[in-house]
C-alpha cells in the first residue's frame, strides 16, 4: 500500500493542522492509499486546545520529504547472534545469497558485521590449534558444526581451554602432546581413547560414527571428559571444527559504516561512493537493525507522495518538496510558485478556510465525517474566519460550519469563545514563539517579505513586550535577509489589527495602507485577514515601486 503524506504549511495554524488530519481520513476511506497527516512545526495553543477537546492525535512532525533510506526497498535479513557458528553464518549467506550479515546483542542492537572476508580469513591465516580456546567456542557449536551426537556431557564443560589434538601417532608420542583440558579427535582405537582420558582431556571427538565401550564411557565420567560422536572421518572433522568458532570472534566491530533509516539517500550515496562496501546495515534510532542496503537499491529510489493543504507556495512548504511526487493541492490562498512535472488535482476556492473545502469534499462524495473530524473542521473554520469577522468569510463557510457543528454536537458561540481564549493567551510565551506561531514568507516582485499574525484578546499583555518584539523583528530582518517583516496583532474585541513593521522596505506598508508608520507601527481598522486584506495591497504596492 502506497503512503501519501498530507501536509499543511510551516508554522502551522489550526486550519493547516485540522485540514491535513481530516483530508487524511477522507483519503483513507476512499482510496487504497495510506494517508498520513504531518506537521511542519509545533502546535500553537489554539490548535492544541482543539485536538485535546475532540481527542484527536497530533500529526507526526516531519522535517523533510527528500527520499530517505526508509523509503528504499532494502534487504530485510534476520540478524544473527554473536554466538552463531561460522558454519551457520556461511550457510545463511549461501541460502540468502548475501555477502554480509549483521550481528546483534540480546536487545537486537547492532554490535558487528560478519562478511565473507571475515570467514575466509579464518582459513587463510596460519593454523592455530588453540582457536577454540581463544574464541570461547561452546560445545553446542561444535556438536552443530560436526553434526555430532553427544554421548556424555560433563557438567563442568562450557568452554574449552585446551588445544586441538589428533591422535594419529604412537601412544607414547601422543602422551607427550595431549595435555589436561585438550580437545582430542580420535578414531575407533580404544587404546587411543583410553590414553585421551588418562591425559584428562576435556572433550573427546570420536570420528566415523564409531561406538565406544562401556569401559570408556565410565572412565570419561570419572575424569569429566565430554564425548561426542561425528559421522565425518578424521580429516573432515579436523577441517570442519574451525567452523564451530562463534562469529563474534571474527566479526568487524569497529568503525562500522551504518545508516539510520532517517538518513537522506543523497548523503548515503556519497558515503557509498567513498567506502565501496558491498552492503551497509540500516538501523533505527534505538540502534536496532532493520536490514541492509546496497548501492543497487539506490537505483530504484522511491519518491515520497505528498498532498498539500492550506498553502501552495514553496517557501511555506515542506523541505525537499522538489524531490517528492506532488499529487494534489487543496487551498484557499492566492496561487503561488509551486511547479509540477505532470498534471495534478488542484482545488483552490475563494472561501475563508481550507477546512470548508475539505468538508465540501466529504459531503460531495456522500461521506459523513466522524464526530471528531467534524469537530476539528468546525474549529478550523471558526479560527480562520475569526467566527466570520474576517472579510474572507463566505456563505459557504457559514453553511459548512452549521452542518459540522451539528455532527460534532457543539454550541458554536460558546466553543469559539473558549477556543479563542485558550489560543490568544500570551502567558509564558517568548517573543520568538509569539512571532513565529503563525508566520509565512512571501515573494513579492523581487522582495522577500514575511508576515506573521497573532490573534489576541489581551492587548495589555502584548503591549508589555512590544518593544522587545520590534527588536526581535529587526534582528530577524538582518539575519534572514528579509526586505520587510510585518506582525499583525489582531484584536478580536476591536475588530482591527496593529501592524508592527521592520525592514528596509517599510515604506511599502505605508503605501499599501495609505498611513504613516510611527515607531514601527500603524493601526489598520477593520483589517482582520492576512490573506485578503494585507497580502494583496502589499503585493500591489511592491509591484508599483518597480
Amino acid at each position: 500500500m502506497d503512503i501519501v503524506y498530507i501536509s499543511g504549511h510551516k508554522h502551522p495554524d489550526t486550519d493547516s493542522i485540522c485540514s491535513a488530519i481530516a483530508y487524511a481520513e477522507f483519503k483513507n476511506k476512499t482510496t487504497n492509499l495510506k494517508a498520513i497527516p504531518i506537521r511542519l512545526g509545533d502546535l500553537n495553543r489554539e490548535t492544541q486546545f482543539v485536538l485535546d477537546f475532540f481527542g484527536v492525535e497530533c500529526p507526526e512532525l516531519i522535517e523533510t520529504v527528500k527520499p530517505q533510506i526508509k523509503d528504499l526497498n532494502f534487504d530485510i535479513m534476520p540478524p544473527i547472534h554473536p554466538e552463531a557458528s561460522l558454519k551457520m553464518v556461511w550457510s545463511l549467506m549461501k541460502k540468502h545469497n548475501v555477502k554480509t550479515l549483521t550481528v546483534v546483542d540480546e536487545d537486537d542492537k547492532l554490535i558487528g558485521l560478519a562478511s565473507i572476508t571475515n570467514i575466509t580469513s579464518t582459513y587463510m591465516d596460519i593454523w592455530d590449534n588453540a582457536i577454540l580456546s581463544k574464541s570461547k567456542t561452546t560445545l553446542e557449536n561444535i556438536i552443530e558444526t560436526l553434526s555430532a551426537e553427544c554421548i556424555y556431557l560433563s557438567e563442568n564443560t562450557k568452554y574449552f581451554n585446551g588445544k586441538i589434538v589428533i591422535t594419529a601417532m604412537h601412544p607414547d608420542n601422543a602422551r607427550e602432546i595431549i595435555e589436561e583440558g585438550d580437545i582430542v579427535i580420535c578414531g575407533d582405537r580404544e587404546d587411543a581413547q583410553e590414553l585421551t582420558l588418562e591425559c584428562k582431556a576435556s572433550l573427546m571427538i570420536i570420528t566415523g560414527k564409531n561406538s565406544i565401550s562401556a569401559n570408556i564411557l565410565e572412565k570419561a565420567k570419572e575424569v569429566n571428559c565430554s564425548i561426542i560422536v561425528t559421522p565425518y572421518d578424521t580429516f573432515t572433522t579436523a577441517r570442519l571444527i574451525p567452523q564451530s568458532i562463534p562469529v563474534k570472534y571474527v566479526m568487524s566491530s569497529e568503525n562500522l559504516v551504518v545508516f539510520q533509516e532517517e538518513d537522506l539517500i543523497e548523503d548515503a550515496k556519497d558515503i557509498m561512493i567513498e567506502t565501496r562496501y558491498r552492503s551497509y546495515p540500516v538501523i533505527n534510532t534505538e540502534h536496532k537493525v532493520l536490514g541492509s542496503v546496497s548501492r543497487y537499491h539506490l537505483i530504484s529510489k522511491n519518491k515520497k507522495k505528498v498532498i498539500l493543504v492550506d498553502h501552495n507556495e514553496r517557501t511555506q512548504s515542506v523541505p525537499g518538496l522538489e524531490d517528492a511526487d506532488l499529487l494534489e493541492i487543496i487551498d484557499h490562498h492566492r496561487i503561488g510558485d509551486i511547479q509540477t512535472g505532470s498534471p495534478i488535482y488542484f482545488r483552490n476556492e475563494p472561501v475563508g478556510c481550507t477546512a470548508t473545502i475539505i468538508s465540501s469534499i466529504f459531503f460531495e462524495n456522500g461521506i459523513r465525517p466522524s464526530k471528531k473530524i467534524a469537530g476539528i473542521l468546525a474549529s478550523a473554520i471558526i479560527s480562520d474566519t475569526l467566527l466570520f469577522k474576517s472579510p474572507t468569510s463566505t456563505n459557504t463557510d457559514k453553511l459548512m460550519l452549521k452542518r459540522l457543528s451539528e455532527i460534532a454536537d457543539i454550541n458554536v458561540d460558546s466553543f469559539a469563545s473558549e477556543m479563542f481564549k485558550a489560543g490568544t493567551s500570551l502567558q509564558g510565551k517568548s517573543v520568538n514563539e509569539i512571532f513565529n506561531q503563525d508566520f509565512k514568507t512571501f515573494k513579492m516582485s523581487s522582495l522577500k517579505v514575511g508576515v506573521g499574525q497573532i490573534i489576541t484578546m489581551d492587548r495589555e499583555g502584548f503591549n508589555s513586550i512590544k518593544a522587545d518584539m520590534i527588536s526581535y523583528m529587526e534582528s530577524k530582518c538582518e539575519s534572514d535577509n528579509y526586505d520587510l517583516l510585518i506582525l499583525m496583532v489582531t484584536d478580536l474585541l476591536r475588530d482591527g489589527s496593529e501592524l508592527l513593521v521592520t525592514g528596509n522596505e517599510k515604506h511599502i506598508v505605508s503605501k499599501a495602507f495609505n498611513k504613516a508608520i510611527v515607531d514601527n507601527s500603524l493601526y489598520a481598522a477593520g483589517v482582520m485577514s492576512r490573506k485578503k486584506q494585507v497580502i494583496p495591497p502589499l503585493t500591489t504596492a511592491a509591484t508599483e515601486l518597480k
